[in-house]
């Protein structure tokens, strides 16, 4: 299994899926343990307008762990095969071995979108 996280340098959930800094992407063997870490830079631009679902599920992943995520990023996940979980915070490796553990629920919380000065962003009301 793959399990990806958006992170920021210091390897801690990023609470916007579409403006972090990198994805890791860790996998998981037969036992439940991480056995290795790629990381991927993010992609220029918003996650759900890029092309960053199509190389994750590429790279065999089939589920997120995110922090802050908005529909349309859900939408175009799940069209890729991935499954999200909203709502992690912390470190990433800490958070996967709680999702690995059967440990972390889906936060049911999807960000909201509005129109910015900078064109539509995506606000996470927490």
């Amino acid at each position: 299994m793959k399990i990806c996280v958006p992170v920021t340098k210091e390897n801690t959930i990023d609470d916007h899926f579409g403006h972090c800094e990198f994805y890791n992407i860790f996998t998981i063997s037969e036992k439940g343990e991480i056995v290795s870490i790629q990381t991927i830079e993010s992609p220029q631009g918003c996650g759900c307008k890029s092309n960053i679902a199509s190389v994750l599920a590429e790279n065999g992943v089939t589920i997120m762990l995110a922090g802050g995520i908005g529909g349309s990023a859900i939408n175009v996940l799940n069209n890729s095969g991935i499954d999200v979980i909203r709502g992690c915070t912390g470190n990433a490796t800490n958070i996967v071995n709680q999702f690995i553990a059967g440990n972390l629920l889906d936060s049911g919380v999807s960000c909201q979108q509005y129109e910015h000065h900078h064109g539509n962003e995506h606000v996470c009301n927490h």
